[in-house]
C-alpha cells in the first residue's frame, strides 16, 4: 500500500523564476532541458531581473513565498530560485515554506572554500558587481571579503539579461564571461575556484574552466547536489558480476 499526500510525483525540485522574456538557451536554469531530472517551475509575477539585482529583493519576499507555497503544495520537496541575489530572502523563504530552500548559487562559496588547499580562495563572478554587496555574501554564508568580479560594462551579457532583451547575442555573452573571469583571476592570483552567481552563466562554465584552469561551480552544480539529497538514487542490493 503506497501513501499519497501530494498532487505531482517524480519531480522533487521546484524553481521560482523571475518574470522575463529573454531567450534561455540549453544550460540556462530556465530551460527545462538543462536538467537531467524533472523539475517544476513557477513564475513570480512582478519580480523582474532589474528589481531583484539592482534594487531590494526583500520587498518582493511575499511574492516568492506565495509562489513557493504553490510549488510545495503541488509536490515539491525543495525549492530553489533563478537569481543569486535572492540570498537576501533565504531565511524568510525557508521559514515560511517548511522545506529545504536553496535560493542562491552563492551558498556554495563556503562549501567550495572547504575543498581548497591553504592559501587559496573562492572568487565569485556576478552579473552585477556594482550591486552585489557584503550583505548578499553574508546572507549566503560566504565571507564578506570574498573576491568578486563582474560582467558589468562589457558587450551585452549584463545589459541584455537585466534589461530583459527580446533577443540576445550569446556568442558575445560568452566573450563577456571569458573577459570577466580572466579579469577576476588577474586581480586575485590566489584564487583556487570560481562560483558563478548568476543562473544564466551556466552555459559558459566549461569555457571558464578552460581559460582559467580553475574549477567552476554554478547553480547547475548546486541544484544537482540539492536534488541528489531530495531524491537519492536507488541501488540494487546485489552484485552485477559475482565471482563464484
Amino acid at each position: 500500500m503506497e501513501q499519497g499526500g501530494k498532487t505531482v510525483y517524480g519531480a522533487a525540485v521546484g524553481i521560482l523564476m523571475l518574470e522575463t522574456q529573454f531567450p534561455r538557451i540549453h544550460g540556462d536554469m530556465g530551460n527545462a532541458l538543462t536538467w537531467d531530472f524533472p523539475v517544476h517551475y513557477r513564475v513570480v509575477r512582478g519580480a523582474t531581473p532589474d528589481l531583484v539585482v539592482r534594487n531590494d529583493p526583500t520587498q518582493l519576499v511575499d511574492l516568492f513565498i506565495e509562489a513557493g507555497r504553490d510549488l510545495v503544495a503541488m509536490g515539491c520537496d525543495g525549492i530553489t530560485t533563478n537569481c543569486g541575489f535572492l540570498a537576501l530572502i533565504q531565511d524568510q523563504v525557508k521559514a515560511a515554506l517548511g522545506v529545504p530552500v536553496a535560493t542562491s548559487s552563492l551558498m556554495q562559496v563556503p562549501m567550495v572554500q572547504a575543498l581548497l588547499p591553504t592559501g587559496k580562495r573562492v572568487g565569485v563572478l556576478t552579473i552585477s558587481k556594482e550591486t552585489l554587496t557584503p550583505a548578499h555574501l553574508r546572507a549566503a554564508g560566504a565571507p564578506e571579503d570574498t573576491p568578486v568580479g563582474g560582467t558589468d560594462g562589457l558587450r551585452c551579457f549584463t545589459g541584455d539579461i537585466l534589461g530583459d532583451a527580446a533577443a540576445i547575442d550569446f556568442e558575445a555573452c560568452r566573450l563577456d564571461m571569458i573577459d570577466g573571469a580572466r579579469a577576476l583571476v588577474a586581480d586575485n592570483p590566489d584564487l583556487g575556484a570560481i562560483v558563478l552567481e548568476c543562473t544564466n552563466m551556466v552555459p559558459y562554465a566549461r569555457d571558464l574552466r578552460r581559460v582559467t584552469g580553475l574549477p567552476v561551480f554554478s547553480i547547475h552544480s548546486f541544484v544537482t547536489w540539492f536534488q541528489a539529497g531530495l531524491m537519492p538514487r536507488r541501488y540494487d542490493l546485489e552484485l552485477d558480476g559475482p565471482r563464484w
